[in-house]
């Protein structure tokens, strides 16, 4: 048989659910390739194998209750990024504050996972709470990416990103307010789907009225990402912006389209969105993806799309949530928070209330517009990073073709003004650089379109 770690997860399902591969083989499996891969990446630095053990037995014991149907994962390994609670593993959201944390109930996402048979194999990787697009923290310490280990996983998502690029787990959770999921995907050569705020519900949250931070799955390829956010979808009470799972199931709606060979009638390509640079390399093979979709018989346009007004807004709306949940945490002694946070939570208390009401009418502008793109096309494909995986010392990229950059968020512009949309938005591999480095097509469909833009990214 193929080595277990190296299967998809829809193939593992499969032998999984006939009973020829049994859960605790599949956690031995995984369990053994992230001993052998994660010395140099640390990618999941964080493991609870006898946690995992005993929830496999428990799957093979034929008298406990099995979910079955759509979204249904019959003892697949999982990684569980580390800003989202797992119970009774140490939990520290990559920072000081919380090093030694070990929260009592898992978070809202994780249950429904477990309750549809997944396995926790350990925490991935993030920068503290979840900050930026390199994962790097001063309790966990710095992840690197399995194609170049000199070079960063992304952020924030980027041990889930590095775990799966490496064959340790076949899915993995990760989080997207500014590009969490999409970042990590493009650098590691994987998928990331930023779904539609409420498809998943997360918490219990003091913050659960944010429609701009979603959690949503990673896999090595679009139908088990489909797969995978079946198992997450769906209303919770403790999310007031949950909602019920879809009629039709994603992975229907991605086997559909394979099978059917139908494909976009029209997509629009942006290199920038008007918000920045661009590195040339990376717009080549963007560009050169999308001749796929026109390949395949789909009309590919040049999308005139400005979102230039978009990064003042995002960076009022993060201000805002910064100084919101970490206020409290300015009073601890230096060195407990690093100084982007810093600066991100003193902006947020700064902000005025004409600054947060230019950046609500904005918001609301810019989605207009591009609703007004949406209703002649399907598609908009933008690429998911403006520069392949920057160095792994590399805080955060500061220049780029003449360009300064004002602070360590402004250089992943192009997923930040897409999240203000609240469309639904994947990242897929779409080739590599010259010096073997993937590169990422993100692909963004009208609002609540998660299925249709699954198949087609498929």
């Amino acid at each position: 048989m193929t080595e277990l770690w190296s299967l998809t997860a829809r193939r593992a399902i499969e032998l999984l659910k006939a009973g020829e591969v049994s859960p605790l083989e599949m956690v031995d499996a995984c369990a053994d390739r992230i001993d052998a891969t994660d010395g140099g990446l640390n990618a999941m630095p964080t493991r609870c194998y006898e946690r995992a053990r005993g929830h496999a037995k428990r799957l093979m014991d034929k008298t406990a209750s099995n979910y079955d149907g759509p979204g249904a994962l019959h003892g697949l390994p999982l990684a569980v990024k580390e800003l989202e609670d797992v119970a009774g593993v140490r939990t520290t959201y990559g920072s000081p504050i919380f090093a030694n944390h070990v929260p009592e109930k898992s978070d809202i996402m994780v249950e429904r996972l477990e309750q549809r048979g997944a396995i926790v194999m350990g925490k991935s990787n993030v920068p503290e709470f979840g900050a930026g697009g390199n994962s790097f923290n001063e309790v966990l310490g710095v992840s690197r990416n399995p194609w170049n280990q000199q070079r960063s996983p992304g952020g924030s998502s980027g041990g889930s990103a590095a775990a799966l690029a490496a064959g340790q787990v076949p899915i993995a959770t990760g989080s997207d307010l500014g590009g969490s999921l999409r970042i990590p995907a493009s650098f590691c050569g994987i998928v990331g789907f930023r779904p539609s705020p409420g498809v998943v519900a997360k918490g219990p949250d003091a913050a659960c009225f944010n429609d701009m931070s979603v959690a949503g799955p990673m896999a090595r390829n679009v139908p088990d990402t489909a797969l995978m956010l079946d198992a997450m979808a769906g209303t919770d009470y403790r999310d007031p912006l949950s909602r019920p799972k879809p009629v039709v199931p994603y992975l229907d709606d991605v086997m559909t389209v394979l099978g059917d060979g139908s494909v976009p009638r029209r997509i629009g390509y942006s290199p920038d969105l008007g918000v920045g640079p661009v590195d040339a390399e990376v717009d080549a093979i963007c560009r050169a993806a999308t001749e796929r979709f026109a390949e395949l018989g789909t009309e590919v346009t040049s999308a005139d799309l400005d979102l230039s007004d978009g990064p003042e807004a995002f960076h009022t709306f993060r201000g805002i949530g910064f100084a919101a949940g970490h206020e409290d945490h300015l009073e601890l002694p230096p060195g407990q928070l690093k100084p982007e946070n810093i600066w991100n939570i003193k902006k947020g208390l700064k902000l005025k209330s004409d600054d947060v009401l230019r950046a609500h009418r904005a918001r609301g502008a810019l989605y207009q517009r591009v609703a007004t793109f949406f209703a002649d096309h399907d598609l908009l494909a933008v690429p998911s990073t403006i520069v392949p995986a920057i160095p792994t010392e590399m805080r955060y990229l500061k220049e780029l073709n003449g360009h300064r950059f004002g602070n360590y968020v402004d250089w992943i512009i192009l997923t930040s003004v897409i999240t203000l949309t609240a469309c639904p938005a994947i990242s897929i591999p779409c080739g590599f650089t010259k010096a073997g480095l993937p590169v990422g097509l993100q692909l963004v469909g009208a609002s609540h379109s998660d299925g249709q833009v699954l198949a087609w990214a498929a």
